[in-house]
């Protein structure tokens, strides 16, 4: 028997029920691998506790016969979700101790189901960022280096992608086998692209927002990341669902994703975006979104070119109705009822305010949040937030006269593989343009996933993104499942933490 972190979900979930090990036997596999990779910073919060509890639960189900769909897994949480009695920061120093008296419903709908928490794991401060290098808590770090053979320096420390970087690097460091993340403008795809795993996020809907902490809630969504598309469903299966605590839930059945996967797109239409073949496209990145391609014409599908013309506004819109959501929303965090108080000797109520956030947010939060109230502000609500609501409509009728014409959309899911912690960290707007494959799904509220497409010159991961109509993940699924067969992605980062 390989080693058991190897193992995928369904691989441990099988395992487990035909008796091939315990599930306190994976629970301490896993949590040793934890305890030993402290170089990654993948996690905020390590919880072995947790896990072994779950184990024991479910070693004790199986003797009974009542197991649940994911009894005997152990998975990481991102630090965005509340989780009852255990410290959950949104990797900020505002939140810093804060331990929820409640659980999130995607959590609490995962443990649930018979997963183990091994702990929470590192993000970009409130989700804000590309490389998760805005975290309170230090830089998460990729485990993936550089081949040398073209003198870049093969042990440069690489970005995991953003914001769910600490869910990325865990599971390809091979210290969980799935995690939850969140995607607002490509934070769960653009991390999974960078680390050689896969991640979806469902419609905007599918997965509950309540107990996430909210960064922009017209764009925020729950998904899951893990090794491959199978897993990927089967997390999704046990994450979605109607909450009536969230008035954007999504009041429609969950479907059986898992059961429903094929790679036969014998009869579907795969679109290729035109606007996406930007001049000076990374050539390593044509050459995988051209792979991708062949790979899905192998697997019946029949190729057409489609058109996204308002795609090249979607970055702008973002970065401006993003900000907006995030100013509102962050405007909760003031030092009276929760998180820090920043408290000066002498010091008024506005005086409180200003100390607690100045102390409480990192740079990247700041900027949105000042970016935020601007175009919210008397005089250029109209011209600004107005405008990009307008695009952003735009954008999802573009999507919806392509899929008019297809029934899933390949794009490149990031411009480029993973690119060094500190390289662009200078330069907001170069950080942002990571994004610009990913947002347009998300101002659209799609389905979009991204796998494992192959390796760039450097020997990093490169993915390929597939899009869907709003409600069909299993489209999106089973496009992203006939490209992973054929690719056969085995890759691994080789062990240097």
């Amino acid at each position: 028997m390989s080693d058991l972190t190897d193992l995928t979900v369904a691989q441990i979930r099988d395992g487990f029920r035909a008796g091939d090990f315990s599930a306190r036997e994976v629970a301490e596999a896993f949590n040793a691998n934890v305890a030993a990779a402290k170089a990654l910073n993948a996690f905020i919060v390590e919880t072995p506790e947790h896990a072994l509890a779950a184990a024991g639960q479910a070693d004790k189900d199986r003797a009974a016969g009542t197991l649940k769909p994911l009894s005997g897994v152990p998975i990481g949480m991102k630090d965005l979700f509340c989780t009852q009695g255990v410290q959950t920061t949104a990797a900020s120093h505002m939140l810093e101790g804060f331990t929820p008296t409640y659980e999130s419903t995607v959590s609490a709908k995962l443990w649930d189901a018979g997963a183990g928490m091994l702990g929470k794991l590192n993000l970009d401060q409130f989700a804000m960022g590309s490389s998760n290098e805005t975290s309170y808590f230090g830089n998460v770090i990729s485990p993936w280096r550089r081949a040398d053979a073209n003198g870049l320096g093969g042990n440069a420390p690489l970005a995991p992608g953003g914001s769910s970087g600490g869910s990325s690097s865990a599971i390809a460091a091979r210290l969980c086998p799935a995690a939850t993340g969140t995607d607002t403008g490509g934070s769960i795809r653009q991390p999974a692209a960078f680390t050689g795993i896969s991640g979806i996020k469902p419609t905007y809907g599918r997965c509950s927002r309540w107990g996430i902490i909210a960064f922009a809630s017209s764009l925020d969504q729950a998904g899951p990341m893990a090794r491959d598309v199978r897993d990927c469903a089967i997390m999704l299966e046990n994450m979605a669902g109607f909450d009536p605590k969230d008035s954007t839930s999504l009041d429609m059945a969950v479907p059986q994703w898992e059961a429903g996967l094929s790679a036969d797109m014998k009869g579907k239409k795969v679109g290729i975006p035109k606007e996406y073949r930007v001049e000076g496209l990374d050539a390593d990145v044509a050459r995988v979104w051209d792979a991708g391609i062949a790979w899905l014409k192998d697997a019946g599908a029949e190729i057409v070119e489609v058109s996204l013309p308002h795609s090249k506004y979607a970055l702008p819109a973002y970065y401006i109705i993003a900000p907006a959501e995030a100013s509102s929303n962050l405007a909760r965090y003031d030092g009276v009822r929760y998180g820090l108080r920043e408290l000066p000797e002498g010091a008024n109520l506005q005086d409180m305010y200003a100390a607690t956030r100045a102390a409480g947010f990192g740079a990247e939060v700041k900027r949105r949040i000042i970016i935020g109230t601007y175009v919210l502000s008397a005089g250029f609500y109209d011209a600004y937030y107005t405008q990009a609501q307008k695009v952003r409509t735009l954008i999802a009728r573009d999507f919806a006269q392509a899929f008019e014409q297809c029934d899933v959309i390949l794009a490149p899911t990031a411009p480029s593989a993973a690119f060094a912690l500190g390289d662009k960290t200078a330069d907001p707007l170069a950080m942002y343009l990571n994004d610009v494959f990913a947002v347009p799904a998300s101002l659209a509220g799609l389905p979009a996933m991204s796998v494992p497409g192959g390796l760039s010159k450097d020997g990093l991961p490169l993915g390929l993104q597939i899009i869907g109509p709003a409600f069909d993940e299993q489209a999106v699924l089973n496009a992203g499942l006939a490209i992973e067969e054929r690719a056969g992605f085995t890759a691994r980062a080789e062990k240097w933490w």
